[in-house]
């Protein structure tokens, strides 16, 4: 497929990231014609999509049934308090739309599942999972691996956050649910139940989007990673994904091993 050029616009408003020899003008041009989908416009959504649009993904899908609450403020800082009570993907639009008039965003305002979550994966060059539940992380977990289509999945809660790359389209891969089995989440906490600092939100939000960069401008990156941020040391962990050899998803031939294990599942 040929990348086409850039105009003397895009060329000038995108040229400190074109400068770097990682990424260039191809690279741009790829970010151009790229399809990324966001499912969940919370905190993380949120911050993920402003640096999307703000580096040039031409099309961003962003999936979300919700309306903005004015407890949503103090961290999905997209939106202002004349959003309230509007749903959240047309919002969030709106306001991508305001940042870079050079791309498309398209508002699903509605939960994923079945074949329309199959079908927008299945559009899709990259995937963010920006949810704040397990059902709709394990979905699209399994879609996405199905469809071999990477996978940035994210989490925050408290203090912690969580990253996750899964590069399905590259070579054999774990995948969430090898991390996370369904079946272990007896007692699932999200930010509602549990609280969560903004700008641990913010940080994981703007990981998925470097990671997403990478991907779509083949930068190098490092896939089937697990990173586990702790905002009150500041420290960051990274550790090996195991292939489960006995995951219901993936199904695999060989399964290989890590030192460390993530001790929880964050919502």
């Amino acid at each position: 497929m040929s990348i086409p050029p850039l105009s003397d616009s895009e060329f000038e408003r995108y040229s400190r990231q074109i400068m770097l020899s990682e990424w260039g003008e191809e690279g741009q041009s790829r970010l151009k014609q790229a399809k990324v989908l966001i499912v969940g416009c919370g905190g993380l959504g949120t911050a993920a999509s402003l640096y999307l649009a703000g580096a040039g993904v031409g099309n961003l899908v962003l999936a979300d049934d919700d309306a903005v609450e004015r407890s949503n403020l103090s961290r999905q800082v997209a939106y202002r308090e004349g959003n309230l009570g509007e749903s959240k993907a047309r919002a969030l639009s709106a306001q991508l739309m305001a940042l870079n008039t050079l791309i498309q965003c398209r508002a699903v305002e509605r939960y994923l599942v079945d074949r329309a979550l199959d079908l927008e994966v299945s559009l899709a060059d990259v995937v963010l999972d920006c949810s704040d539940n397990m059902a709709t992380r394990q979905a699209v977990n399994e879609v996405c691996r199905k469809s071999c289509t990477p996978l940035v999945a994210g989490a925050a809660i408290g203090w912690q956050g969580q990253l996750m790359v899964f590069d399905f389209a590259a070579s054999i891969s774990p995948c969430y649910h090898c991390l996370f089995p369904a079946s272990k989440d007896a007692s699932p906490r999200n930010c509602q139940s549990a609280g969560v600092v903004g700008p641990v939100a913010g940080v994981i939000g703007n990981l998925q989007a470097l990671e997403a960069l990478k991907l779509l401008t083949q930068t190098k990156s490092i896939p089937s990673r697990f990173y586990q941020l702790d905002g009150q040391s500041l420290s960051l962990r990274a550790m090996s994904i195991p292939i489960d050899s006995d995951c219901a998803v993936c199904h695999p031939h060989n399964s290989s091993h890590v030192s460390e294990v993530p001790d929880e599942h964050l919502a």
